[in-house]
């Protein structure tokens, strides 16, 4: 598994990430609505297109396993392929959001409990709840901070 920085977004990878994000979110988002998934499902090319950094995840084969959306500190999304979910694949995108790009904060789905627990798994913490999404949805968000001391272990584990 090696994880590279996309900076060409060439279509057939970004529609390769777009199977994976509608794969991941049929498999954790059983909340949604299937009207607001395919109101999300239409946002998301555009922002798989204009995060500013995207790292991905690539099998032996060259193929797309996860990816992670970074904007400054924060890590604005990452999805995993549901057959890879629990092999590592999403420790490897926050180890390295963490460690060679920064990223300190999370914002997730308080519903998506897969996720919520990965995360604290990972060092972050809930410093704030939102009542609904960014797009005023009925789904609350929690903000979340990465530990310092959790961001310590990982620098000196990675160096």
């Amino acid at each position: 598994m090696r994880v590279v920085e996309v900076n060409h977004r060439e279509s057939a990878l970004m529609a390769s990430l777009f199977e994976i994000w509608a794969m991941s979110v049929r498999a954790t988002h059983d909340f949604l609505s299937h009207e607001d998934f395919e109101a999300i499902s239409g946002q998301v090319p555009g922002l798989l297109k204009t995060v500013p950094r995207m790292l991905v995840v690539l099998h032996r084969n060259g193929e797309p396993s996860g990816f992670a959306g970074i904007d400054g500190d924060s890590l604005e999304m990452l999805f995993v392929r549901p057959g890879d979910m629990g092999c590592g694949v999403g420790k490897r995108l926050v180890t390295d959001a963490v460690t060679k790009y920064g990223v300190r904060r999370v914002s997730v789905n308080e519903q998506n409990r897969y996720a919520v627990g990965f995360y604290k798994y990972m060092g972050f913490h809930i410093c704030s709840r939102q009542e609904t999404d960014d797009q005023g949805r009925p789904y609350p968000l929690l903000h979340m901070k990465m530990d310092p001391l959790m961001v310590e272990n990982l620098l000196t584990a990675s160096s």
